[in-house]
């Protein structure tokens, strides 16, 4: 591992390591509860600034161009943020998925696929739970059975209407 971060160091992609330690490092400090009493005192400090200013345009100028300068730049660093900690969640997957004999490796790298397969893959996974259930229906004794369908005929709407929303 320390090979690579020295490669990454000396080779091309020098300024995205640099990048990606300056957003690492500022996506946990701006995420802390410092940061946000920082920016709530600057918002309290530029209220009681009003009277001085006589809330002029100037004085409301000043608070809309810093929030809107920070909140551009916070968008590329949320981001950054996102698609690492994303692609780190995937190659654990990949490997969960790889070292694992029953799984199917061609899960590994679903990211890549377009909607449609997806959606067909997903469909798919909708078949097997469905057939899942009915297995496990199947194996129950009759009577459990009985109570179980009179328990399940109570909450049935609101089930089928959270499976229903989820299909759309």
């Amino acid at each position: 591992m320390k090979n690579l971060e020295t490669k990454l160091a000396n080779g091309p992609y020098a300024s995205n390591d640099l990048f990606r330690r300056i957003a690492s490092r500022t996506s946990h400090g701006v995420g802390s509860p410092w940061a946000f009493i920082a920016a709530a005192t600057v918002i309290v400090l530029w209220s009681i600034t009003g009277p001085v200013f006589r809330y002029s345009d100037t004085w409301q100028l000043v608070i809309n161009t810093c929030t809107t300068i920070v909140t551009f730049l916070m968008v590329f660093l949320i981001q950054n943020t996102q698609n690492r900690d994303s692609h780190a969640l995937h190659l654990k997957l990949d490997e969960l998925i790889r070292s694992n004999e029953v799984a199917r490796n061609r899960l590994m790298g679903l990211e890549d696929l377009t909607d449609a397969e997806l959606d067909e893959l997903q469909a798919e996974f909708d078949h097997l739970a469905k057939e899942k259930l009915a297995r496990r229906s199947s194996k129950r004794p009759s009577g459990s059975r009985q109570r179980h369908q009179a328990g399940a005929s109570n909450t049935s709407s609101s089930t089928t209407g959270a499976r229903s929303s989820r299909a759309t």
